[in-house]
């Protein structure tokens, strides 16, 4: 093992820009630095370095520190300890200020002049936007659960369908953004959180402002020209997160990317679940030490891209652990297969005309899960035959042997509408021998949008058209004697909003391509344990909890999906800080009328500093017609208790073709 460095931190390094505003940095270094210049690592997000990072950071940016780095995280404009504000995410002046940020950093006497970015989520999608900008100083980035398409892979649209997480995130980043400075290290805190609240924006706004894929989803969008990026890109996700396309675009994409996908949600690998997690700290350190220090640490000789196969197991809305191997992605491709959709709902060989119907209750869907699951409760997709029973289904014949399949599925169907407008949801489930259902991987599509989603094309009822559906990438095993099971629906409620109307859709034909593999016996490649540095210290005072459940009023014939994640109040036993939080989302719809559908959040976020005592509610709805989408929100600021701040926002937004 290398020798460890002795480290210091910095808890507030101020970084003024060029206009004058003061970025707010936690900085960990070596205590040499200054004699034996080292590079740095930025990790620049939104989500406060002082309570809401904290957990993360402990882990990790010591571990990086003490092995001959600096680790830099930085409060963006408008959030924690920084000041100025935020007006939307990746704007030309946020990434503005990361290249300044960037330039700072290489110039301090105890930077080597090389700089690396890593992030996840936020962090990993602006590491790319600002790599795609070549600051000179920036080298390498590793980015972590991201992607490449602001418009058709983030948490807005779908396959040109609205995600209901354009409301649900907008509505977290709506209490967010509510958040003062910590009063300990800004004397202006007050001030500073009042022009915050003044100006702070109710993003779902923005975003459903834009429900085509045009400039303002193109900015930022590094797919729009991946030449632009030079330096070198390590990318990382997780088969249980939302991103699961951005790995194998990035490796196919950008020369030199290396990219892991294991079986995690939302989360870093070191601390990640499902279990197995790998030595990610490890890996990072050999892509810096490579790329901002010219070690030959190996990392050009590995496979360009590592697939966690997962073996096919009984749905469950949580896993500890998934059973599986890891693979190079290149060593044993079949290449694709095709399984048409047969009359009698069978999946075959034979490629025959028939039609079938799909009338799906505009409840179908509530075994989805959740889309970007990352709070650590019940939120992985449930038994899916709630759901089949609502769909259009095929099912194979008990596969003969297991079924590897890596790589992204894609459906074509042949059908017709009797409405203008319309979408569709394409699940690949494993099912069982005992008729249990696993859902492997899904798309949708609106289609509106089967031309692309730069002008969406209403229907002619009545005419045939043919669609294709890409569904998301994975690696998977259905085990022999199995089956495989394609069903459609016209409804994924609550993952994305419905269309004006059920309508009917017949289905005259189609297939799914498959991407299969040889059999996958035993590891192609092997990571060490994880490692990381000691725990954030904290005295809980509030234990967390996750629940959902679903309702069906009798009266009303309302169907709710409820959500409700206490995250737990703690004290930060170093610098004395309390912080709480709760969220509550509820999706409401009719089975028998799309038009009835309504989300509705509310979120609480708690913060205390000696006797002050500041909490804030946010509330969020959203509802629509067939032209219009209706918006409202509501922001109260409360100091000990006494309501300081209050501002409401209601918008009414055409539909456009969605």
């Amino acid at each position: 093992m290398a020798n460890l460095r002795e480290i210091e931190e910095i808890e507030d390094q101020g970084i003024v820009l060029s206009d004058g505003c003061r970025l707010s940095a936690r900085v960990w270094r070596p205590v040499d630095a200054g004699d034996d210049p080292v590079p740095v690592i930025l990790e620049y997000l939104p989500y406060r370095k002082r309570d809401g990072t904290c957990a993360r950071d402990a882990l990790t940016h010591p571990y990086l520190a003490k092995r001959g780095y600096a680790c830099v995280r930085v409060d963006m404009r408008g959030n924690g300890d920084s000041e100025g504000l935020m007006e939307d995410e990746y704007t030309a002046q946020e990434l503005s200020d990361a290249v300044e940020v960037i330039n700072w950093l290489a110039a301090q006497p105890w930077c080597s002049g090389k700089v690396g970015m890593m992030g996840i989520s936020w962090g990993g999608f602006n590491g790319l936007q600002v790599a795609a900008l070549n600051p000179e100083p920036l080298k390498a980035v590793i980015t972590l659960c991201s992607t490449v398409d602001r418009y058709a892979d983030d948490i807005h649209y779908k396959g040109g369908c609205l995600l209901n997480e354009n409301l649900g995130w907008g509505s977290t980043m709506w209490a967010y953004s509510s958040r003062p400075p910590d009063p300990a290290l800004r004397p202006d805190w007050r001030e500073m959180w009042m022009q915050r609240l003044e100006a702070e924006p109710f993003l779902p706004v923005v975003w459903l402002g834009h429900q085509t894929r045009d400039a303002y989803w193109k900015h930022g969008s590094i797919c729009e020209d991946y030449s632009a990026l030079k330096a070198k890109v390590l990318a990382v996700g997780g088969w249980g997160d939302a991103y699961k396309n951005a790995v194998p675009q990035i490796v196919e994409n950008l020369p030199g990317a290396k990219g892991i996908v294991g079986p995690w949600v939302h989360k870093y690998p070191h601390f990640a679940v499902p279990e197995p997690r790998i030595g990610f700290l490890q890996e990072a350190l050999r892509w810096w030490d490579k790329w901002l220090k010219g070690i030959d640490s190996g990392v050009e000789d590995d496979p360009d891209l590592s697939l966690y196969v997962m073996d096919g197991v009984r749905p469950k809305t949580w896993y500890a652990e998934r059973p599986g191997r890891w693979i190079d992605h290149v060593t044993g491709l079949v290449g694709c297969v095709r399984y048409h959709l047969e009359e009698g709902g069978a999946l075959g060989p034979r490629g025959e005309r028939f039609e079938t119907q799909i009338m799906s209750p505009a409840d179908t869907g509530m075994e989805g899960g959740e889309y970007c699951a990352i709070w650590l409760g019940p939120e992985m997709p449930g038994d899916q035959r709630a759901d089949d029973a609502k769909s259009a289904c095929w099912d194979s014949a008990p596969l003969a042997e297991e079924m590897p399949i890596t790589g992204s599925p894609e459906a074509v169907l042949r059908l017709r509408s009797e409405a203008v407008q319309g979408q569709v949801a394409v699940r690949l489930n494993h099912v069982h021998p005992d008729g249990a259902s696993t859902r492997i991987t899904y798309g949708v599509l609106n289609l509106t949008h089967r031309g692309g989603h730069d002008s969406p094309t209403e229907l002619v009822p009545g005419e045939e058209v043919e669609i294709r559906v890409k569904l998301d990438h994975i690696a998977y095993v259905v085990p022999e004697g199995h089956r495989i099971r394609v069903a459609v629906s016209n409804a994924y409620w609550p993952l994305v909003w419905p269309a004006p109307e059920a309508g009917v859709l017949t289905v005259t034909g189609g297939w799914l391509d498959m991407p299969e593999r040889e059999s996958v016996g035993v590891d192609e490649r092997g990571f060490p344990p994880p490692e990381a540095e000691s725990p954030w210290e904290v005295e809980t005072l509030r234990e967390a909890a996750n629940s959902r459940r679903i309702e069906r009023d009798m009266g009303t014939g309302i169907v709710s999906l409820i959500i409700e994640d206490d995250f737990g109040k703690r004290r930060d036993l170093g610098h004395g800080l309390i912080t709480g939080g709760k969220a509550r989302e509820r999706w409401e719809i009719h089975p028998d009328d799309p038009l009835r559908a309504r989300g509705i959040t509310h979120w609480t976020e708690e913060m205390q500093r000696g006797e002050i005592r500041i909490r804030t509610e946010t509330h969020a709805e959203m509802r629509a017609d067939r032209e219009n989408f209706f918006l409202k929100a509501r922001l109260e600021a409360y100091e000990n208790d006494v309501l300081v701040f209050e501002k409401d926002v209601a918008e009414t937004i055409p539909r456009d073709g969605v």
